[in-house]
């Protein structure tokens, strides 16, 4: 199979879709895989590493849609991409469809076979692809938090251990997941004071063994999250729902009984936020304020430490990307119903529920496309 890795376009975004010894091993089987040139110098990694791991290095964009029939990407395709996108081509990347209409309809209108990493499952119900970048954001939501409580920043002027004599802030941890377990991690290690709000008693009694009494487990409610939003100087938005747009916890009508200065991060701006006054944001811009209350919403922020982001997810992909090229999208989509559950878009019909119900398309169930198209 002949398989392309273009440079990201997304505003500061530094991952490449493979690394070098993810082309040698797609190389090593009989593939030929066509890189961008630049596309790993975010990472540390030039063209001749990965002609010396043997792939074709090219100059342009264009270049290496036009030889590709896989697109292994990090991101979401942006507009000026998803317009090279053929029918016969396999797009393997985040797609994160269901609050993004525009999207989705492009990639409706191109007739490709669209994977998502963020939909594909293991044998527990786990998200495999989704799970590395889910620990990269949780860790960077504190170190991001407690940049933007610095006062320069528009924050409190908190320091989020405090110091003897001077109590630390308040960090409300919404969702135990990945995400939320990453964070309590990082937040925990630096002497904040840490509330931990999940609907999962299973999850929140493994919260309390974990960490011996360290942080404080509350049961998610609507009153809870009211109740600890009062007195937090971070909180940190971690829920989500599997190719699904993220349910709005935080209302604009809560801002009046919080701190002036305080931080929201919302970590699932990916899927639409879970903060009313959510929108996605970038590193160049990071941040603003509504009513006094400072918001972090980078939509792409394991792009901040790319070279860790990328090996760490191509630890995860390169085995389905082997899969995919040894076999074909289609036998290995039928042979795998893990990877199955991460196709999104096949030859115009969308595949994934979630996504089907939140943008008002016809459902039509992965099989059921793969055996009709």
């Amino acid at each position: 199979m002949r398989i392309g890795v273009p440079k990201e376009i997304k505003n500061n975004e530094y991952r490449v879709g493979l690394v070098p010894a993810s082309v040698h091993e797609l190389v090593r089987q009989g593939h030929e895989v066509g890189v961008e040139t630049n596309a790993g110098l975010g990472i540390g990694m030039s063209d001749y590493d990965y002609s010396a791991a043997g792939a074709q290095v090219l100059d342009t964009p264009q270049a290496v849609f036009e030889q590709a029939e896989m697109i292994v990407k990090v991101k979401e395709p942006q507009a000026v991409e998803r317009a090279m996108l053929r029918a016969d081509q396999t797009l393997f990347t985040y797609l994160h469809l269901a609050p993004d209409a525009a999207q989705t309809e492009d990639l409706v209108a191109s007739g490709a076979t669209c994977i998502a990493y963020e939909t594909v499952t293991d044998q527990h119900g786990h998200l495999p692809l989704l799970a590395p970048m889910s620990e990269v954001a949780g860790r960077l939501s504190i170190q991001a938090g407690a940049w933007c409580l610095e006062k320069a920043h528009g924050g409190s002027g908190v320091l989020l251990g405090g110091v003897p004599g001077v109590e630390p802030a308040k960090v409300v941890i919404i969702g135990g997941g990945t995400v939320g377990f990453n964070a309590t991690q990082m937040a925990v290690g630096m002497g904040a004071r840490v509330v931990v709000l999940d609907r999962s008693m299973e999850v929140l009694q493994h919260f309390d063994a974990i960490f011996h009494g360290r942080v404080q487990t509350v049961y998610s409610s609507a009153a809870a999250i009211e109740r600890h939003l009062h007195h937090a100087d971070l909180v940190i938005g971690g829920v989500l729902i599997p190719g699904a747009a993220a349910p709005k916890l935080v209302t604009r009508e809560h801002f009046g009984d919080m701190r002036p200065g305080s931080v929201l991060v919302d970590v699932a701006i990916d899927q639409g936020g879970c903060f009313e006054t959510s929108h996605a944001t970038t590193h160049e811009e990071p941040t603003y304020i509504v009513d006094g209350i400072v918001h972090y919403c980078v939509a792409n922020m394991p792009g901040a430490v790319p070279r860790t982001s990328t090996f760490a997810l191509n630890n995860v992909t390169l085995p389905f990307v082997l899969a995919l090229a040894n076999k074909g999208a289609k036998q290995a989509l039928l042979d795998d119903p893990h990877l199955l559950e991460g196709l999104n878009v096949h030859r115009g019909m969308v595949t994934y529920e979630d996504v089907a119900r939140d943008l008002g398309y016809d459902y039509v169930e992965a099989g059921k496309a793969l055996a009709t198209a």
